[in-house]
């Protein structure tokens, strides 16, 4: 959703990289061009007019002024203020001390409130909570039936007396819920209420009703992050009319432009506690400012990828995986099937490279990677024996040609795959001997041939000598200085890799070790034919 957003605000930026100190107009020009793209990715204006206006004054301050980088001070100013618009700090729920807990859902109608109020049941249900869906909306069609197919899906009890299409009192319901929920040890309540297509009077004494009957503990405001401009209006009228604790963002994984998810907190005042991001039960947690503010401004979001990981894994599963890579053994096709499929549980891999930082910049490669085509490695993998894939260097050409035969594939199909899988397995060996691929002098490592190594550094430094001509040599400073500047920013904004066996090596990006990394095979070059 904020990937426009995102891609404007690393060029603005970038422009600014190698700047000695920021004049007046650097400033001027910089604050211009967010406040185009914060315009153009539809936050609310008063919105923008003080998000520029609180930069622009920490960007003439002192931080600025004596800083060493001043494009990267700016950077982390707009980093901050992004922070602070979005709530600052992570909204945890606030449990009642006598259970149950009460969560009443409010919002428009095709804001997502049924299926938000399973993922949020899942969520809870995960942390050892048993909450208790209350199908509260009698209104829409089919929405009862909606609710408890969700509640099925999330292995969650609901309670629906009234069959709703029009019959049933929801203020009661939700009523009787509660004390349902105290009868069968239910600690939290999340009661799903009725929406409109648009604000009306009904709506609101409906919603206030339920509210009187029940005293939420939290009452969650459930917007629709793709309606732009209207969900801050919308958000608003149910402040004045129904009043909210917190809002949940659903549809955060769409195309819209996300200006409400910058525009809400600061308007209403409310901070935003969930957020929604796909389709899936799964795809579901708390908001935080920071980590969105990072992915904004694409420095990624490692800190929800290792929790996502944590959640995924268990203890076994990653001991053991440690237990291969750091044994003396030969990385095998084996623990290659074993890693790749640990990756795909965590979900697709794009999403998972989106959560890298730099990967702004590869975005078309990323959208370009087929998660079918792991189905597809998987599947010449599991077409060989055991034996083979313990010892690849078994297979000849007529267990090639059954391979191939046994995948639905091409002999070359599995050619490649071999090939790329005995370089990943040499660059194991490698690593294990305590050398980096491509480091000169480090055991293990291109030979690990140190008097080499020593000859070559000794002819760059002899190629480095000062001139005894004073101009030149103030020259050579000079270019010495301006080479240092350029390794230095080519540091900072150097990308993580794409993992080899995903189209990477030549310059893509890879996972962390232990998400696939250096280990999975190259398969840049390997086309499988489409089924």
């Amino acid at each position: 959703m904020f990937e426009t957003l995102s891609d404007r605000l690393t060029s603005v930026f970038s422009s600014l990289r190698g700047k000695g100190r920021l004049s007046e107009e650097d400033i001027n020009a910089t604050a211009r061009e967010i406040r185009l793209a914060l315009l153009e990715a539809d936050v609310a204006l008063p919105v923008v007019r003080e998000f520029i206006a609180r930069i622009k004054e920490r960007a003439r301050g002192e931080e600025v002024s004596k800083a060493l980088n001043p494009a990267q001070q700016v950077i982390r100013i707009v980093n901050e203020e992004l922070v602070e618009i979005l709530g600052g700090e992570t909204r945890q729920v606030r449990f009642a001390k006598n259970p149950p807990t009460v969560i009443m859902l409010a919002g428009l109608q095709g804001a997502g409130k049924t299926t938000l109020a399973g993922k949020l049941a899942k969520w809870l249900a995960a942390d050892r909570n048993t909450p208790l869906l209350v199908a509260a909306d009698l209104q829409r069609p089919n929405a009862v039936t909606q609710l408890q197919v969700v509640g099925e899906r999330a292995g969650t009890p609901v309670f629906a007396p009234e069959p709703g299409n029009g019959v049933g009192d929801p203020v009661e319901v939700a009523r009787a819920s509660v004390e349902h929920a105290r009868r069968n040890n239910h600690n939290v309540v999340i009661i799903d209420t009725a929406g409109r297509l648009g604000v009306d009077t009904e709506l609101m004494r409906q919603a206030a009703d339920i509210r009187d009957a029940v005293s939420p503990d939290e009452i969650l405001f459930v917007v629709d992050a793709m309606i732009g401009q209207d969900a801050v209006n919308t958000a608003q009228a149910f402040l004045d009319g129904v009043g909210y604790d917190a809002v949940a963002l659903t549809k955060l994984d769409g195309d819209a432009r996300g200006g409400a998810a910058l525009s809400i907190r600061h308007i209403t005042g409310r901070p935003i506690m969930f957020a929604s991001t796909g389709e899936k039960l799964e795809d579901f947690d708390l908001f935080h400012p920071d980590r969105m503010a990072s992915r904004i401004l694409d420095m990624g979001d490692v800190l929800t990828l290792i929790e996502q990981a944590q959640r995924t894994f268990d203890d076994a599963e990653v001991e053991k995986m440690a237990s291969t890579m750091a044994s003396d053994d030969d990385f095998t096709l084996d623990d290659f099937l074993q890693q790749m499929s640990m990756v795909r549980k965590l979900g697709p891999i794009g999403n998972l490279l989106g959560m890298m930082p730099g990967m702004g910049q590869m975005r078309d490669q990323i959208d370009n990677i087929d998660d079918k085509d792991l189905d597809r490695i998987q599947a010449i993998i599991q077409s060989m024996t055991p034996g083979e894939r313990a010892h690849p260097k078994t297979i000849n050409g007529s267990r090639r040609l059954r391979i191939a035969n046994g995948s639905g594939t091409q002999v070359s199909d599995v050619n490649g795959l071999v090939t790329r899988f005995f370089e990943a397995q040499k660059m194991m060996r490698k690593m294990k001997n305590g050398g980096m691929p491509g480091m000169p002098g480090m055991p293990g490592v291109g030979g690990g041939n140190r008097k080499k190594a020593k000859a070559q550094s000794k002819k760059a430094k002899k190629g480095k000598q000062r001139s005894g001509n004073p101009m030149k040599a103030r020259q050579q400073e000079a270019d010495r200085a301006a080479e240092r500047q350029k390794r230095q920013e080519e540091g900072g904004q150097q990308m993580p890799q794409l993992p080899p066996g995903l189209g990477g090596g030549g310059g893509q990006p890879t996972l962390p070790p232990g998400f696939g990394g250096p280990n999975m095979p190259d398969l840049s070059n390997f086309k499988l034919p489409k089924q």
